[in-house]
């Protein structure tokens, strides 16, 4: 399937070519067509050996995929990472250390006819 075309699209296409073109034209237009599709085929090749000689035959194309920076595929795989983060033995110690020397107390909840909190640092 070429471009959404089914071989039954194709043949159908053919037969409406032949009607139109006529079978005098028919085999003028079918040698164009010909010679399209070999100079296309021509010119990628020559693109694809071009390519390979400026980039080398140890090229990573997965590094070179835009698709690598889609932002949904992103967050998707991060958010479906299922790796644990493993914390150090001294980061572990440091942390409890601290947490014993100097309690963090609990926000207060917010009451009504008071100004909010405000944090000088956050804005």
């Amino acid at each position: 399937m070429i471009f959404g075309l089914t071989i039954e699209k194709l043949v159908v296409i053919g037969v409406i070519a032949a009607i139109i073109l006529g079978p005098e034209r028919l085999p003028r237009y079918a040698a164009m067509l010909a010679q399209a599709v070999k100079r296309g085929r021509e010119m990628l090749g020559t693109a694809k050996e071009r390519m390979q000689g400026e980039l080398g035959d140890d090229v990573d194309w997965r590094s070179l995929d835009p698709r690598q920076y889609d932002p949904r595929r992103i967050i998707r795989e991060a958010l479906l990472d299922d790796t644990p983060r493993v914390a150090t033995a001294s980061a572990t110690a440091s942390a409890a250390s601290s947490a014993q020397a100097a309690p963090v107390a609990a926000p207060s909840a917010y009451t009504p006819g008071t100004p909010p909190p405000f944090d000088s640092e956050a804005t």
